[in-house]
């Protein structure tokens, strides 16, 4: 008799199992040598209803104010707010290719709407920044804008993260009990 095709889940996780490293090869890796003891602290990697949404903010943090190197220092960061190391490294890939434009244009319109860029001003204000030519513009209005709007986002999306992952945990956990539950009965 055939048996079913694995689900994408177990694809998923079969591939994690086989690509990820683990613990004991990252213990002898040189480059991690001298700070193995702290970066390989158990309570670092393991899923707990506290350490994850910890883990989800720092991530969200991470991936949305800092363009390079989102993962090692997701998990530099981890270490001293006692976060999930892999639930902050994957959280950073909120930013990727596809929704980065999206996040920096609505952190754009944020802060526009932050520091009153959409005032009505005397003058023509389009024309002029059309002859001062787009770097003028860029220093002048859009890069405060820009960075106000990214902490502002920065910020609502950890906090909103972080009490997301609570619902979810609570929710997994719930369905774990009812599960439990219906087995027995």
């Amino acid at each position: 008799m055939a048996t079913a095709a694995p689900s994408l889940w177990q694809r998923m996780a079969a591939w994690c199992r086989r690509n990820l490293p683990t613990r004991e090869s990252m213990e002898r890796s040189r480059l991690l040598r001298p700070v193995a003891h702290r970066v390989l602290a158990p309570e670092l990697w393991r899923f707990t209803r506290r350490s994850v949404p910890r883990g989800v903010a720092l991530g969200m943090v991470t991936g949305i104010l800092f363009p390079i190197a989102q993962i090692p220092l997701s998990a530099l960061f981890a270490l001293p707010f006692r976060a999930n190391v892999p639930a902050a490294a994957l959280t950073t890939f909120i930013t990727n290719p596809l929704t980065t434009p999206f996040l920096w244009g609505l952190a754009y319109w944020i802060g526009r709407a932050v520091l009153h860029l959409d005032t009505v001003v005397p003058g023509r204000p389009v024309a002029d920044a059309a002859s001062a030519g787009w770097l003028q513009w860029l220093m002048s209005e859009a890069g405060p804008a820009i960075a106000v709007g990214l902490l502002i986002l920065t910020v609502a999306m950890a906090v909103g993260g972080y009490f997301l992952s609570i619902l979810g945990w609570r929710l997994w956990i719930a369905r774990k009990w009812r599960h439990r539950h219906a087995i027995k009965d």
